[in-house]
């Protein structure tokens, strides 16, 4: 029997990747102190395969870039060695492996910063409190609009982060610019209201960004660098009012320094004929990237598939799906049932429950 699209093998710059279904980067407050547990060992172990790619949870670059309880960090020794037995469990498996790396930004409050000092941020503008889907709230406390001669030493912490995953033994990193944290506060014009380099043109609000790509890419290689990034997204307060125009921007900008793959986010999804349907508004962008172009936002197995045949993408990202299904390339190869996932269960700190405990096939039929 052919292999359905999603299975079908793809060159990703030097990975030979046996298949099209991507882990995607998922936050799971389980990194105790910021510093990676022996059970996330299990968790991406679980989830590798023999040519599969994962990306690891967003990863904190310094001190300052937390906004969310127990995630974890690679800007410290104790965290790079941390991540080393996780690392290794993955590459037995024969997976590919990056680090996601980010800066939350305004997205944080006193009580995750040092000495309970203001979140940094493009701008002085708060975010109001949000209710979350456990029905609890986040506070987020007023900003600091970084000075101008500030911004290099934030640059060079994604650098010195981007070090230390390859450090670490992750195969590359991928920049969080995505989802309304520090990159894309600079990029969305919601946002940014500077009045320096940095702010007012669209070049201006990307050259953060673009400025930590370069840093990046000296540091480590065009060819072990992907980008997250979400233009349509409104999220967090973070909106830009030409997103096609940003995401051509930094697309341009990518194919200039040779980034080996753009992971980009689709528009929600909207209700048509009374379902819910993937907008597929990213194929200009698409077509547009000379490297590996990877999808996310909402895909299933039979959407999966139709993309890849048409083109539309390189690759998928499966979050919630992967998260409850741990063979989910096997489970799509034989059109198995899935597990369904627990959404209770996403951020609680328990090292087994809703984490490593959803069933295989094998333990569920």
């Amino acid at each position: 029997m052919a292999a359905i699209p999603l299975l079908t093998p793809h060159k990703m710059g030097k990975f030979d990747l046996s298949h099209r279904i991507v882990l995607a980067p998922l936050t799971r407050s389980r990194s105790y102190g910021n510093v990676p547990q022996p059970h996330a060992i299990l968790y991406y172990s679980q989830r590798a395969t023999n040519g599969g790619l994962l990306i690891a949870e967003a990863t904190g670059i310094s001190n300052t870039a937390q906004g969310y309880p127990e995630t974890p960090g690679i800007w410290t020794k104790e965290q790079v060695e941390a991540w080393k037995p996780i690392v290794d469990a993955v590459h037995e498996k024969g997976g590919v492996f990056f680090c996601q790396i980010w800066h939350a930004g305004r997205v944080s409050n006193y009580g995750y910063q040092p000495n309970g000092q203001a979140p940094i941020s493009s701008t002085d503008k708060g975010l109001p409190t949000q209710s979350l889907h456990d029905g609890t709230t986040a506070d987020y406390s007023p900003p600091r609009r970084l000075a101008t001669d500030e911004i290099p030493g934030i640059v060079n912490d994604f650098r010195l982060a981007a070090r230390n995953a390859i450090e670490a033994g992750f195969d590359g990193v991928e920049i969080h610019g995505a989802h309304g944290y520090l990159i894309e506060q600079f990029m969305k014009d919601s946002t940014n209201d500077r009045t320096d380099e940095y702010g007012g043109s669209l070049e201006n609000r990307c050259r953060f960004a673009v400025e930590v790509f370069k840093a990046i890419v000296n540091e480590i290689g065009a060819d072990r660098l992907g980008i997250r990034l979400s233009p349509f997204a409104d999220y967090l307060e973070c909106w830009d009012s030409n997103p096609e125009s940003l995401g051509h921007y930094m697309v341009e900008k990518l194919n200039k320094l040779g980034i080996l793959y753009c992971h980009m986010v689709e528009p929600r999804m909207s209700i048509v004929d009374g379902r819910y349907q993937i907008p597929h508004r990213l194929l200009p962008l698409r077509k547009a990237f000379k490297g590996t172009f990877i999808a996310a936002g909402g895909y299933d197995r039979d959407e999966g598939n139709k993309v890849v045949a048409e083109g539309y993408t390189d690759l998928v990202a499966y979050g919630r799906l992967f998260l409850a299904n741990p063979d989910l390339p096997m489970r799509f190869e034989l059109n198995a049932p899935l597990n369904d996932y627990k959404r209770e269960t996403f951020y609680t700190p328990d090292p087994i429950v809703g984490y490593t405990d959803y069933p295989f096939l094998e333990s569920s039929v």
